[in-house]
């Protein structure tokens, strides 16, 4: 007979239990712990610390008889704050030890002072020497522990953040309740195999030993299995979400041959360099398969990126589809526009533009005209990746600097059906261990040398006794009929008053030091239109001198452009000045560009130093990322991609590499990761990634 379950009794919390029920909660932490992101009690298992606290032997201050590195343990009994004669804040305590005192000293360390009361409980760790009747020690470790809470000397303590209303002490008990109660619940994810060659323990045995550690070298061991899991689960995600878009989206099949081939290339004004004709065979690969291209191009600033693009474009005119070029600015889509009207004038091909700032009479002409193909070439910014824009047969989507859109922003297109082939394009040379880390479901082409009559770029590192000599030479090469721009970190100067803004230097050009020459200003908070209107002037020359933020930092096609000062250089990352420079790289002469900047960190003077030493985009890449880590570099927030809790791309190059090559190697096993080996593994890669990077209904 069957009983019915019982409905009195309790059930024990599970791992997706509300972290309040665990045992030696209180409720006062509700707060914090949510601020710290933990609602569950499997969030507070995966809260790892931020650092450690090692701690020397537990001693009494009374038998000891030299300087020594120790642990004492101990209670407040006094509490002062002031300054030295020189100025420097003063925070100190003397703590009672067992009937020994021991006077504790820290400098310059003003947020102590509210943290500690005279009564509490503490725990010191340091250099102690004696002085007189006491022991001292000098900026020592400290923390509080509550009365029950048993110390020992030479222990590794792991250090939480913290959020107002919840303590170190008390984070780390709740941890350890938690380690304890219900590490043995969590359901191992890698296979017991792949572990063993790894030389990596049980999810387990690392819980346990990243919260609760027995050496340093204990935790290395059990972070190193965190990182291999997460890395692995990336590369598994991009692999899964490739192996997806393979079997499940159809794309035209767009052949090309040596008429088509002629035809094209009869449009540019110059040969394709061999790099240019590598990468177009890539993509004449990839666009006559019906499984669609998803290919980023990556090059140096000048290399002919966007020859490659429109090459790719007019293959799809060429089988009679459509193409559409998505630019981040409306500076950017203008100058696309013009540049394919100038190349395809007395073709066939019908070029449109579409922007935010265009009227809604003109917006409307340009979607009927999509709808019934008398637009085979689309030019646009975000606006085109909206649902009201429809297509009569769409093959291709170009997506031009990627890391301002999101790389793996797919566009919202209603096209009969039919998956359009995607090549995005990269302004910024990608460091290997990024392109394998974040770009694993693209297939990845490089040009890195630009053409033959590209001419090199001269950069100077420029200081207050040398600017009137490079004003001089500024302006000598502006009477020879060149043009150039200076460059300004900022709009306004209202946050930063150590930096001069556009208009300050604008004004200060105009009225002394280049008062003899036509000067316009073009920045972010300017209309469209009067963007447009001073881009247009300057192209065609009626203005010699350009002052700009970064807003003309990609693209900008200006050949007769030679000349280029950066004010407060230190303010730009490595590959944004690097992007600058290239806008004085464009034409047949010579260029010159002259930072001027107050760096106040070794990182930003070497950075600067780095920019002045090399004219290679991709040197200066893996210098940015050796410098700065991978930050959001190219866009991870805007496409959505969850930050790396554990790994560290710069730190754990090796791990990515290792992880990826698994990765392909589990997938060519089992492509959809079907196997009862790997389910619990795909699992975990679904619920981090599956939203994200559209696998969602994979398996």
């Amino acid at each position: 007979m069957k009983y019915p379950e019982r409905t009195d009794v309790p059930r024990k919390p599970t791992l997706t239990s509300p972290v309040s029920l665990l045992r030696g909660y209180r409720g006062l932490w509700s707060s914090p712990l949510e601020k710290l992101g933990v609602g569950t009690i499997r969030d507070l298992l995966f809260f790892f610390p931020r650092d450690y606290e090692c701690t020397g032997e537990l001693v009494d201050l009374a038998e000891l008889e030299e300087a020594s590195e120790i642990t004492v343990i101990g209670e407040i009994e006094e509490i002062r704050a002031g300054r030295t004669r020189y100025g420097k804040s003063l925070f100190s305590m003397t703590v009672g030890c067992a009937g020994s005192l021991l006077k504790a000293t820290w400098f310059n360390m003003h947020f102590m002072k509210g943290k500690f009361q005279a009564g509490d409980r503490i725990v010191l760790s340091g250099l102690a020497k004696p002085k007189a009747d006491r022991w001292e020690m000098t900026h020592p470790r400290i923390s509080m522990v509550d009365e029950d809470t048993e110390v020992q000397g030479n222990e590794v303590l792991p250090v939480y953040r913290l959020s107002q209303g919840i303590s170190q002490p008390a984070i780390r008990k709740l941890i350890r309740n938690a380690v304890e109660d219900y590490v043995q619940e969590l359901e191992e994810a890698i296979p017991e195999l792949i572990r063993t060659q790894k030389g990596i323990g049980s999810i387990h045995e690392a819980v346990r030993g990243i919260h609760m550690p027995d050496s340093l070298a204990d935790v290395d061991h059990h972070r190193l299995r965190f990182v291999y899991q997460e890395l692995l689960v990336l590369q598994l995600a991009l692999a899964l979400r490739r192996w997806h878009h393979s079997i499940t989206n159809k794309a035209p099949e767009l052949k090309t041959d040596a008429r088509i081939h002629a035809r094209i290339t009869a449009r540019f004004p110059f040969e394709l360099t061999a790099a240019q004709q590598r990468v177009v065979q890539d993509i004449c690969h990839d666009m006559a398969n019906s499984q669609p291209m998803n290919r980023l191009l990556q090059g140096d600033v000048g290399s002919g990126k966007t020859v490659v693009a429109e090459y790719a474009m007019l293959l799809s005119v060429a089988h009679g589809h459509q193409a559409v070029l998505m630019a981040p600015t409306e500076i950017l889509a203008q100058q696309h526009y013009r540049t394919l009207q100038e190349d395809l004038k007395n073709s066939r091909v019908n070029i449109g533009l579409l922007t935010g700032s265009m009227t809604t009479t003109q917006r409307r002409q340009v979607l009927n005209e999509l709808v019934t193909g008398e637009i085979d070439l689309l030019i646009g910014t975000h606006s085109v990746a909206s649902e009201e824009v429809e297509f009569k047969s769409l093959a291709l989507v170009v997506i031009d600097e990627q890391h301002k859109f999101g790389v793996r922003q797919r566009m919202a297109v209603r096209n009969n059906g039919l998956d359009p082939h995607y090549l995005v394009m990269s302004a910024t040379p990608i460091p290997r261990t990024i392109a394998m880390g974040m770009f694993a479901d693209l297939d990845i082409s490089t040009i890195r040398q630009g053409p033959d009559h590209q001419q090199p770029v001269h950069s100077y590192l420029g200081d207050s006794a040398e600017r009137e000599k490079w004003w001089d030479f500024f302006r000598g090469k502006l009477r020879e009929g060149r043009q150039g721009y200076v460059i300004a970190s900022t709009v306004e100067r209202a946050t930063r008053e150590d930096l001069m803004s556009v208009e300050e230097i604008y004004e200060g050009l105009k009225n002394r030091i280049l008062s003899d020459f036509r000067i316009g200003v073009v920045h972010g908070k300017m209309s469209p239109a009067d963007k447009e209107d001073t881009m247009h002037r300057f192209h065609s020359h009626e203005l010699d001198v350009l002052v700009a933020t970064s807003v003309i930092e990609v693209g900008v096609n200006v050949p007769n452009a030679s000349v280029m000062t950066i004010e407060d250089a230190q303010q730009f990352g490595l590959a944004q000045l690097h992007q600058l420079r290239g806008r004085v790289r464009r034409g047949h002469h010579t260029g010159y560009v002259c930072v001027f900047g107050t760096p106040v960190t070794d990182e930003a003077e070497h950075r600067l130093q780095a920019f002045v030493n090399t004219l290679d985009g991709f040197e200066l890449a893996e210098i940015d990322f050796d410098l700065r880590g991978p930050g959001d570099l190219f866009g991870t927030k805007q496409h959505g991609m969850p930050p790396l809790r554990v790994a560290d791309l710069r730190r754990d190059r090796a791990i990515v590499e290792l992880a990826r090559d698994d990765a392909q190697a589990m997938l060519e096993s089992d492509p959809g990761l079907q196997s009862t080996e790997f389910v619990k593994l795909r699992k975990q890669v679904l619920r981090r990634y599956g939203r994200v990077l559209d696998v969602g209904d994979v398996g």
